[in-house]
């Protein structure tokens, strides 16, 4: 998993509340085995038309986002079914940060096993992320993982909180294999004992 300590990148915003897992990688993609290759699919249903031309109303199609690495967007992002592959899509379309007023559990625990930062900051901090991301175009924030806090170069900076596990765990690049393997001396004489 690719460390994360300091990220400086452009913003997009999804400005809708209780996006579902439905809705960021339809269950239609969900037949590939691998991790890789799931963010042609993120948001499919609202980033594409019927004939599979791109649906020009949707934010993540502007094209000063294109190169977008930072979401911020509403409350209660990933809701419903606990697929992994909506943190697989967000991570292979390019972002390494989700910003929000809440998450729901299941992929809020998901993102911190696939590298990606989701980052709780208030209704007012958000509304506020919104402004600036349409004023200065392209938008960016600096995400500094090691200091818990969020800037940007106008003058916004704010502190967030993380559980100091998952917070190192991030910092290192450590997802549950790579946990694992920091014993893999204690796992090795384990199994040699056992014969």
């Amino acid at each position: 998993m690719q460390a994360f300590t300091v990220h400086q990148g452009v913003v997009a915003t999804l400005d809708r509340a209780n996006v579902d897992t439905d809705q960021i990688i339809p269950k239609q993609f969900l037949k590939r085995i691998e991790r890789s290759g799931f963010g042609q699919f993120l948001f499919f249903d609202w980033r594409f038309a019927a004939d599979g031309s791109p649906n020009p109303a949707f934010e993540l199609n502007r094209p000063e986002w294109s190169e977008a690495s930072i979401l911020v967007t509403r409350r209660n992002f990933g809701s419903g079914s606990s697929r992994e592959h909506a943190v697989w899509a967000l991570a292979d379309y390019g972002f390494r940060c989700v910003i929000a007023p809440s998450f729901a559990d299941i992929f809020f625990n998901n993102c911190f096993k696939n590298g990606v930062l989701p980052i709780a900051l208030t209704e007012a901090d958000i509304d506020e992320l919104f402004e600036r991301a349409e004023t200065h175009l392209p938008y960016r924030l600096t995400v500094d993982l090691e200091n818990c806090r969020i800037r940007d170069e106008h003058g916004f900076e704010r502190p967030f909180e993380i559980e100091p596990f998952r917070r190192e765990c991030l910092l290192h690049g450590l997802d549950d294999i790579g946990l694992t393997l920091q014993h893999e001396d204690k796992i090795t004489a384990f199994e040699a004992a056992q014969g």
